[in-house]
């Protein structure tokens, strides 16, 4: 029993150290900030989809002993490359690899040294992480595993001063439809696509821990989730509750990165914002090492079948990286907000199939509802990002739920429940389309 309990703390904080991007800070102080007084709905919003999510990507993972691929090749191989692509691009080059590099800037360069441009930081950056990336080594493990508890201490002594001693009152705001915002908001971090990109790692983990049934590596996964999403809540819900402290202190129009420094340098002072910013722009830098070799691998040898050199694909994934990191922080979330729209209700839909099972027998079934779920997604991203007839958005927001960012979910469980309907009534079941689920 002590055995169990140790592997399920140890195995917990590695799922927490896996979720807890350093870049992902930025995201609840700023939320909290928005909403005011109505932070308690905004938090569990966020932590449905920030945390909640990438525990069942993570739960759904086991179930199968695999990871995306797993999940989605019963939609097809060509569904499985594409979207899989699409997810590394997202929390590899794209999206979450640049924005390591832009908050290390804004968090940890800027405050110290506010001459250095960012370009130049940037770069310098990058120069790092792609001679760790190059190089392996086990000096970035080691120093990963010391930042992590450092920057989690500090972070606590800032939420708990906060919590004692208010920065600010917290106000009401004009915001509207928190629970909703919330939800897209959690979105941002990435996780619940990370969870099932890098399931493998955990369960390989658990595992090589003895736990060999599918049974006790579920329950082990599930019990170690527990942990991890504790220590996720307390602090993606305590700077949340700090940002909502600021309202009326800060500006509306504040920077991310800018409200992280406010709130860490009115806690615990000049000392406080210096100290977090390097701790999280070294987090950063270790994430970004692990998410370069990653999608470095991916290319090489899932995409280009060992044309395209690691080496090579590690210099590609790094130019690209400075072109949008130098975007800075804010403007790669925005530009971030429609990929995720998109791809974030396809995971959604996938774990959950995934988690329900031998329920959902034909993947004819999977089929058309992942196909509807990605359908209405690009719809609805199209119609927030572009100007389109009033005519035509009136007629889409008859669809129950779209107003708010969810125009795919009342089809998807239509197409679910009426497929499942007909493939049952119809008898159809080609055995080659059956999951090993």
């Amino acid at each position: 029993m002590r055995k169990n309990v140790k592997d399920i703390v140890i195995v917990g904080f590695a799922l927490f150290a896996m979720f807890f991007g350093a870049g992902n800070l930025i995201f609840p102080p700023y939320l909290g900030k928005m909403v005011g007084s109505d932070f308690l709905t905004a938090i569990i919003g966020f932590l449905i989809t920030g945390v909640g999510l990438p525990l069942m990507g993570i739960i759904a993972s086991a179930k199968i002993n695999g990871g995306f691929e797993n999940m989605a090749i019963r939609v097809g191989k060509g569904f499985s490359l594409i979207s899989g692509t699409a997810m590394i691009l997202a929390i590899g080059p794209l999206l979450a690899i640049p924005r390591t590099a832009a908050t290390t800037y804004e968090l940890g360069v800027k405050p110290l040294f506010p001459g250095v441009s960012p370009l130049l930081s940037i770069i310098l950056y990058f120069l790092i992480n792609s001679a760790f990336v190059l190089n392996p080594s086990s000096i970035i493990d080691n120093i990963g595993k010391i930042l992590t508890p450092i920057l989690l201490i500090m972070l606590s002594l800032i939420i708990l001063k906060g919590i004692i001693n208010p920065i600010g009152n917290i106000e009401s705001t004009s915001i509207t439809s928190v629970f909703s915002m919330s939800l897209l908001q959690g979105y941002q971090t990435m996780d619940a696509m990370a969870s099932v990109i890098f399931s493998s790692i955990i369960i390989g983990s658990v595992v090589s821990r003895g736990y060999t049934s599918k049974s006790k590596i579920i329950s082990t996964t599930l019990l170690s989730g527990v942990v991890a999403v504790a220590g996720l809540a307390f602090v993606y819900g305590g700077l949340l509750y700090l940002g909502a402290q600021t309202v009326k202190i800060l500006p509306r129009d504040i920077m991310k990165t800018e409200l992280v420094i406010e709130i860490s340098s009115r806690t615990l002072g000049a000392f406080g914002s210096v100290a977090l910013g390097l701790s999280v722009a070294l987090a950063c830098l270790t994430t970004s090492i692990g998410l370069t070799a990653t999608a470095a691998e991916y290319f090489s040898k899932t995409v280009s079948k060992g044309k395209v050199s690691y080496t090579v694909n590690v210099m590609l994934i790094t130019l690209i990286s400075i072109i949008i990191a130098n975007m800075g922080v804010d403007r790669i979330v925005k530009f971030a907000s429609p990929v995720l729209n998109i791809l974030y209700p396809v995971v959604i839909v996938l774990i959950a199939i995934t988690l329900i099972g031998k329920l959902i027998k034909n993947n004819w079934v999977v089929k058309f509802t992942v196909y509807t779920t990605l359908i209405f997604s690009i719809i609805d991203t199209l119609m927030n990002q572009f100007y389109i007839n009033s005519s035509l958005k009136d007629i889409f927001y008859l669809i129950p739920l779209s107003r708010q960012g969810f125009a795919w979910l009342i089809p998807t469980l239509l197409v679910l429940f009426i497929t499942s309907w007909f493939t049952k009534i119809g008898n159809i079941n080609d055995e080659e389309n059956q999951s090993a689920a």
